[in-house]
């Protein structure tokens, strides 16, 4: 049988109806932007990820932009930028006038080098960086980066489009953070029904800017008092988002449930698996937002006859893409490039059942015999 990547289409019983009802409910009264559903949205995003403030917004890459302009980023200002990246990171630095410079990548957790970064910040003296948490974790040395950057007066905005879920020390991952993010685009563990995005700090300062750039720069209806643009959350993908927050623990715990079983029966194989960093599973868990393992081209071909749909989530560096010639890179490593050349994704989404699961260590076990 074919083992989709990702599967967005595995809804629990009853949802579509009451997503059909509330498209109905909305269209009725013609309520498509703003109103109640994206305060309530907001509300329990606030709740969920143990922050002050959760400003909702129209799309992660926007999210970016926001709590960049936000922190007065922008032209002259260098930012710190992980090498191993989805693109958005890297040119939300450039689109609100900041120059990236990329680091290099550990081998361990697969995220920004913490002591690469930290000579990176003595060479550049930026005046802000952002950590991304890829794979559903994030760096071992977060909390070190934390203190790190508040030492230095390095403003440190955390990306976190790919670890909604994630607890570290027993809270959210996004708690502690000075400023972070997150995309709602449909593929991730809390996905919309189109794009969406939101920012999450404790500062009211930094909120109340991101709240303002992200409708004009409004203080009053028509008083602007700076420049921002359109990135309000619209009302339908709030409702939508409000109605998927019902399940998202269910979901959290089936995707860890795969997660585990991969991590669990691949080295058996002779597989090398990648983990989180220890303090992810032992005082929270972690999403399991992508699995990943090493290994490549031959297996790629062997999955493909089997009907096993995979990732290669991040083909190349940020450094290596052609839009990123002229700005700075900083390590000679080129760790970043190998992971890139290596990683292989599985597939793991909520609701994957057991015989999906069969059917790709079926293939994984049959390749590597």
């Amino acid at each position: 049988m074919a083992v989709p990547f990702i599967d967005i289409k595995r809804f629990e019983p009853g949802f579509l109806e009451k997503w059909e009802t509330k498209v109905k409910e909305l269209s009725a009264v013609a309520q498509f932007i703003g109103g109640a559903e994206v305060a309530e949205l907001e509300k329990r995003l606030s709740e969920f990820t143990e922050t002050k403030y959760a400003v909702a917004c129209a799309n992660g890459t926007d999210a970016l932009q926001l709590a960049l302009r936000a922190m007065g980023v922008g032209r002259g200002d260098t930012v710190l930028v992980p090498d191993s990246t989805f693109w958005a990171t890297f040119e939300a630095v450039v689109n609100v006038g900041a120059d990236p410079v990329t680091v290099d990548t550990n081998e361990v957790d697969l995220q920004m080098d913490f002591e690469e970064f930290k000579k990176a910040a003595e060479k550049y003296k930026p005046k802000a960086a952002i950590l991304v948490h890829l794979y559903g974790w994030a760096s071992a040395k977060v909390l070190e980066y934390r203190k790190f950057c508040n030492e230095k007066g390095v403003l440190l905005l955390e990306d976190g489009a790919q670890c909604f879920g994630v607890r570290i020390q027993n809270e959210s991952i996004y708690k502690s953070a000075l400023i972070s993010t997150t995309s709602f685009y449909p593929a991730k563990v809390l996905g919309a029904a189109g794009d969406g995005g939101a920012v999450f700090t404790n500062d009211e300062a930094l909120a109340t800017m991101v709240r303002q750039l992200a409708n004009h720069g409004r203080t009053s209806h028509y008083g602007h008092g700076s420049i921002g643009w359109n990135s309000r959350m619209d009302s339908l993908q709030a409702a939508f988002l409000n109605l998927s927050l019902d399940h998202i623990q269910a979901r959290l715990d089936s995707r860890i449930s795969i997660a585990k079983r991969y991590q669990k029966e691949l080295p058996a194989l002779g597989i090398n698996v990648i983990e989180p960093p220890t303090g992810f599973t032992e005082n929270g868990y972690c999403n399991a937002n992508i699995f990943s393992l090493e290994t490549r081209p031959k297996l790629e071909a062997h999955l493909k006859e089997k009907g096993i749909a995979f990732g290669i989530i991040y083909p190349g560096a940020m450094s290596d893409q052609p839009g990123a010639a002229g700005y700075g890179k900083f390590g000679d490593k080129n760790i970043a490039r190998k992971i890139c050349a290596s990683i292989l994704n599985l597939p793991l989404f909520a609701y994957m059942n057991d015989q999906e699961f069969d059917e790709v260590y079926s293939a994984l076990k049959d390749f590597f015999k």
